[in-house]
This record gives C-alpha cells, sequence and structure tokens, in this order.
C-alpha cells in the first residue's frame, strides 16, 4: 500500500513571513498515484478515520471542527464527500456557509458560525466559515453595508498609545483569534484549509461544469464574474492566514490542483490532530465491572437452558 502524502509541511506554523504565491498549487510533493491507488490510499486513511472518530465520541472531551475555505471550484465539496465518506453521520455535521439570512445579518459576524460548532464528541466541518467576513466581504465592501453597522464601528479609527489607524479587517482578525483561542480552551480542537487552486486549473473545472450536463447545475455567472478580482481574493487570502494561523487553529494551505492530493492531505492532517489528542475510552472498574459481570452470568446462563439449534454444515 503506498503512503499518503505528509500534511504537516503544508501547515503555516510561521505565518508572518508567508507569500501565498510560493505556494504551488500542482504540488503532490513528487508523490504520483494513479487514479485506482489514489483511492486506496483514502480509503485506508478513511477506514482510520472511522476509529478515531469512535474513540472521539466514546472519549467526550474533544470536538473537532474542520474548516474549507478556497475559491469556487476548488473542490471543497469533494473533500466532504470523499474523506467524511466513512465517518458515522450521527457524530458528524457539515454546514455550507452561504449568503447570510435577515436574522445572521442582525447579529455580530461571528454568532453564526458560533452557533453550529459542533458538541464535544463529534466532529463539525464548515464548507466556507466565519472567514468569508474577512474575504468576500472585504473584497465586496459593499456587503458590509448589509450588516447595519453604524460608521463608527466600520471607519478607520485611532488605537492604542501611539494612535495607529486601524481597519475594520484588522479588527475582525482580532475577534476570529480570540473566538478560536476560546474554542481551544473549551475542547475543541480546530484544522483550516486553504485549498490552492491556480486560475487555470479553476477555469477547466468551470469549464467541465458547463460540458457536463449532470454538473451544470453547480455553474453560476457569478463565478466568472469573481475570477475577474483573482488577485482581490489572492491578497486577502494571504492576509487571512499571516493573521489567523496560530498554533490553536492553524491553517494548512493544501495544493489542489490535483484533486486525489488534496483529499489525502486533508485525511492525514485529520488523522494526525485526532491521534494527537490521546483519545481514550472510559474503563468500566468497580461495582459498574462488577454489574457487568453479572450480566454476562445471566446472558450465559440463558443461552445453556436455551435449546440448541441444529447448525446446517
Amino acid at each position: 500500500m503506498k503512503s499518503a502524502p505528509p500534511a504537516r509541511q503544508f501547515r503555516v506554523d510561521d505565518p508572518g513571513p508567508f507569500r501565498l504565491a510560493k505556494v504551488d498549487a500542482a504540488d503532490t510533493c513528487g508523490i504520483d498515484l494513479d487514479k485506482d491507488d489514489a483511492k486506496a490510499v483514502l480509503a485506508q486513511d478513511t477506514k482510520r478515520l472511522a476509529e478515531l472518530q469512535q474513540r472521539l465520541y466514546a472519549d467526550g472531551r474533544w470536538a473537532l471542527l474542520v474548516v474549507l475555505q478556497g475559491m469556487d471550484a476548488s473542490g471543497k465539496d469533494g473533500v466532504v464527500s470523499h474523506v467524511m465518506t466513512g465517518i458515522n453521520p450521527q457524530g458528524c455535521s457539515a454546514h455550507p456557509f452561504k449568503q447570510p439570512t435577515a436574522e445572521e445579518l442582525a447579529h455580530d459576524f461571528l454568532w453564526r458560525a458560533a452557533i453550529r460548532v459542533p458538541q464535544r464528541g463529534h466532529i463539525g466541518i464548515f464548507n466556507r466559515s466565519h472567514y468569508e467576513e474577512v474575504l468576500i466581504v472585504r473584497v465586496h465592501p459593499d456587503l458590509l453595508t448589509r450588516q447595519n453597522l453604524a460608521s463608527s464601528l466600520t471607519l478607520p479609527r485611532k488605537r492604542g498609545r501611539e494612535g495607529r489607524r486601524e481597519s475594520i479587517w484588522q479588527e475582525r482578525f482580532e475577534d476570529i483569534r480570540g473566538f478560536e483561542q476560546h474554542l481551544a480552551r473549551n475542547g475543541v480542537a480546530m484544522l483550516k484549509f486553504f485549498l490552492h487552486i491556480s486560475k487555470e486549473e479553476q477555469r477547466q473545472r468551470l469549464l467541465a461544469r458547463l460540458d457536463e450536463p449532470a454538473k451544470r447545475w453547480k455553474f453560476s455567472m457569478d463565478d466568472v464574474a469573481e475570477r475577474a478580482r483573482w488577485d482581490k481574493y489572492m491578497a486577502a487570502y494571504q492576509d487571512m492566514i499571516r493573521a489567523t494561523s496560530r498554533p490553536q487553529a492553524p491553517w494548512y494551505v493544501v495544493p489542489a490542483d490535483h484533486k486525489w492530493f488534496a483529499r489525502l492531505v486533508v485525511a492525514r492532517a485529520m488523522i494526525e490532530t485526532l491521534e494527537g489528542l490521546d483519545l481514550q475510552v472510559p474503563k468500566i472498574e468497580g461495582a459498574a465491572l462488577k454489574e457487568l459481570e453479572k450480566v454476562r452470568g445471566a446472558l450465559q446462563a440463558e443461552g445453556d437452558q436455551a435449546p440448541r439449534k441444529r447448525r446446517d454444515k
């Protein structure tokens, strides 16, 4: 069995000097897997994820939150459907963050994410997330007006002894760091993946949606319009990663031109994180164990008294 690609090398541990332009979206770490081999490796990892999810549930002290961000056609839906395929849906929730509702707009920008954080023992997946507030809203500042905030809260203002002026985006980065620190302190292990696709690969995938009738429903004219703002989005993503990749909630910048590779990196990062939590199955001891032994004895006695059924050879 061929091994999965490493995940840690794509984790942004030193965000200060990070440059998105230096990340090759087509990188596969020199690993060359055909379709069947990639499926086999992913199947191996999804099986391990299923085992770890069961331990996560039994342990009950931790939750795992997976955040997926990326440009249109970067493969977010594919990660959800392929990497999470073996996970028990009773212990997992996936939420796609779309255009905010009127109720969501009436609350603070973190509210709609906070109410969907998974409970301990569960895995939660955010397909897009609270980070849209420093991405699409930043690229389209007119969307900020829909949040009905006072101008004194959105215009740059002086802060600190030096009187430097700080934008609402810098303040939101600060709020996000605080929010994610709060989650970490309350047993939520967080993984954030930016699926880094090249502009050319996105073009090819958008064309594929048009060429295949079964995929045309995914196509939106907005996807084409957003391509014209590609550089603005890349700058926003870079600022986001530099400002919010922290040990308690790291960003993984995953090369996503090859779907199989991106899925394997995400799966491997999830496995490494869950294995690092030292998940324990509760031990049955003392009076509880004695009670179970009584139950065992009763069940065995019941079997001894029941008429034996003939077994077909």
